[in-house]
């Protein structure tokens, strides 16, 4: 019986042993990132049948536990994985919505100020120093232009290398998991679990869900498969699959993520790779980097085009037709880089007022053209080129492969193509290239209003000295003189009749004549062989009327379909990031109080508390000192036999 006594202090005493070894190495951990609290699992040894009854034989130890719940740790990883990519998000938008948002320094004040540089032409139009300062508000505006775009193109690249490091670090992870995984499935071999080595595991799982969101899939010998994408294998077993970067096969300037397996590399799809911070550069890239680099590009070239033109239809200080104010940025075409045909896709931007601010893609499919709008997947198919398409037209030479594609950029250079073409402040075209007039000797009231052209007048102008002068007749209510080679349009009262070129002219009131480029109204009543005549301007120095026609393109809507001007487009992208900016801040900030609260409940099943800790500390001690006054007792026993 004594040697029963001292083999059940023996247990209690390694026991207790344990118990206080377990509960320092808890207390040592209390701050290790990723530490599960451990606890001892003790068993009743198999007691012995004395006769009278089972004698209990003390204790044994049969595993070191660590608390810790795969289903808490999952709802971690998913919110740290969101969480990640939210703030990421957020981080990289909220530059865009301050450099475009700066009441100082951002586009709208160049708009302003270079509008008002027109305006003062309009009020001295013969003013060289007026004339220079316009000039000069072009070129703060064509720098404030440039600047904008440059700096979204270098958060590309900013972007891009967050891409390179972010992948380094995903495949470091993979490999030490994959390492783990292999001492895990070696020692687990003993039948105990090494539980510091799980936690080390976990904990990388847990960084990994940082950078990108992946799942776990535990197997039957302990070691984790874990899985990206949309199921791509990123460990498995020891064995980790390495992510890479590569250059997107339809534009140069951008990285994609790559997945290598068995000697072959794949792009993965943007929209896959959703959560943690690489999912978040993604997101941030495809969703608001482009499509803001696309928006102002727009504003860019709107500007660029409608000013041209209207500069083309007036006449510099020198009476020549204007020359382009402003040089034009052109879509990008990028064609696949594993395209096989021949075919060569151009792009021309046809109607500005049509552009949208999205991407396109171009795909051919043996026997037809298929054009995506990359917004909102709408799509435009047709057999054969030219093609137009919201306001751009394309062509083809070449022979097309089948399946070959092209990414289409319309907008996306306009902003770091935007320059002032113009060097000379003569050369604004200020003056209106006709003037009209009522003869002085008519009797009538008739009156002509201030003759206008369009883009068709320069092709064939009035030439100096040899206007159209214009007879009325009482007798037929009719005008006679007009150009034998062009057709007369009269609008009156919404209603267009267009007459024979040569062809008398019946004479309305109020009505636009209209004819080789030019428009005019004629108006009140004039009397029987009163003329009016439309010629050439030769002495227009000191003529505003194309200037004011300029400085109204400001407020002119000749954007998204006629119902937006320049600042109102770039207002609504200023709204539009600002709005995206604050959903992300609200939204990351929600998910980041779910991840803590998540990381909370965690903490209450693996975290260490010092307090109890300290407690099972005291009672591990007093059990130790029982155990060890119980084998005391037994060597008394001993003591008293011997003596006996």
């Amino acid at each position: 019986m004594g040697a029963n006594i001292l083999s059940i202090g023996q247990s209690a005493l390694a026991a207790a042993q344990i118990g206080i070894s377990t509960t320092g190495h808890n207390i040592a951990n209390a701050s290790t990132p990723g530490y599960s609290r451990q606890v001892i699992v003790q068993a009743a040894a198999t007691a012995q049948n004395f006769g009278y009854g089972y004698v209990g034989q003390g204790v044994s130890v049969t595993t070191i536990q660590r608390m810790y719940s795969s289903f808490q740790a999952a709802q971690v990883n998913s919110a740290q994985s969101s969480t990640s990519s939210l703030n990421t998000y957020y981080t990289q938008i909220s530059q865009i919505n301050n450099m475009l948002a700066d009441s100082t320094t951002g586009l709208s004040p160049a708009l302003q100020t270079f509008f008002s540089g027109i305006q003062n032409v309009t009020t001295d139009a013969s003013s060289a120093a007026t004339r220079q300062a316009a000039l000069s508000s072009a070129d703060a505006l064509a720098s404030q232009f440039q600047s904008l775009g440059t700096q979204l193109s270098q958060m590309n690249q900013d972007v891009n290398t967050q891409i390179v490091n972010g992948v380094a670090t995903v495949n470091s992870l993979a490999t030490q998991i994959a390492q783990l995984n292999n001492n895990i499935a070696a020692a687990q071999t003993s039948g105990q679990p090494p539980n510091d080595l799980l936690d080390q595991r976990d904990q990388l799982v847990a960084t990994l869900n940082q950078q990108i969101k992946a799942t776990v899939v535990k197997q039957d010998d302990g070691t984790y498969s874990v899985f990206i994408g949309n199921g791509q294998s990123l460990v498995v077993g020891a064995k980790a699959y390495n992510l890479s970067t590569a250059t997107s096969p339809t534009d140069s300037s951008q990285l994609e993520v790559a997945y290598n397996s068995n000697g072959k590399t794949s792009i993965l799809s943007g929209s896959a790779l959703t959560g943690g911070q690489l999912g978040g550069l993604l997101d941030f890239r495809s969703q608001t980097l482009d499509p803001a680099q696309n928006a102002l590009g727009r504003v860019a070239i709107g500007l660029a085009t409608t000013f041209n033109s209207q500069q083309a239809l007036g006449l510099d200080q020198s009476g020549n037709f204007g020359s382009p104010f402003f040089t034009v940025g052109t879509p990008t075409v990028n064609a696949n880089s594993g395209n096989t045909g021949t075919g060569a896709l151009t792009a021309s931007i046809t109607d500005v007022n049509a552009l949208t601010t999205s991407d396109y893609s171009l795909k051919y499919d043996g026997t037809n053209y298929t054009v995506t709008r990359a917004s909102d997947g709408a799509t435009t198919t047709f057999a054969s080129f030219p093609q137009t398409i919201d306001g751009v037209t394309y062509n083809l030479t070449g022979t097309p492969a089948t399946g070959d594609n092209f990414l289409i950029r319309p907008t996306a250079t306009g902003a770091t193509s935007f320059t002032v073409a113009l060097t000379d402040p003569s050369q604004i075209a200020a003056a209106g290239p006709i003037v009209t007039a009522a003869t002085t000797s008519n009797t009538g009231t008739g009156a002509i209003s201030l003759g206008s052209v369009d883009s068709s007048y320069p092709a064939s102008p009035l030439t100096a000295g040899s206007p159209v002068t214009l007879t009325y007749a009482s007798g037929t209510n009719e005008l006679t003189g007009f150009p034998a080679a062009d057709p007369v349009t009269v609008t009156s009262n919404g209603t267009t009749t267009t007459y024979a070129a040569g062809a008398p002219v019946p004479y309305t009131a109020g009505a636009t004549v209209s004819f080789g480029g030019m428009s005019f109204t004629l108006s009140g009543a004039p009397a029987n062989g009163d003329t009016f005549t439309v010629s050439a301007n030769v002495a227009g120095t000191s003529d505003n009327r194309n200037a004011l026609l300029m400085a109204g393109l400001q407020s002119s809507n000749t954007l998204a379909n006629g119902t937006e001007n320049f600042q109102a487009a770039f207002s609504q992208l200023v709204a539009g990031i600002g709005s995206k900016t604050q959903e992300l801040k609200v939204t990351s900030t929600a998910e980041g109080q779910t991840l803590t609260n998540l990381t909370a409940a965690q903490q209450s099943t693996s975290g260490v508390n010092l307090d109890e800790e300290a407690t099972k500390l005291l009672q591990y001690q007093q059990a130790y000192q029982a155990a060890g006054k119980l084998m005391t007792i037994a060597g008394t026993l001993f003591d008293v036999l011997l003596n006996l």
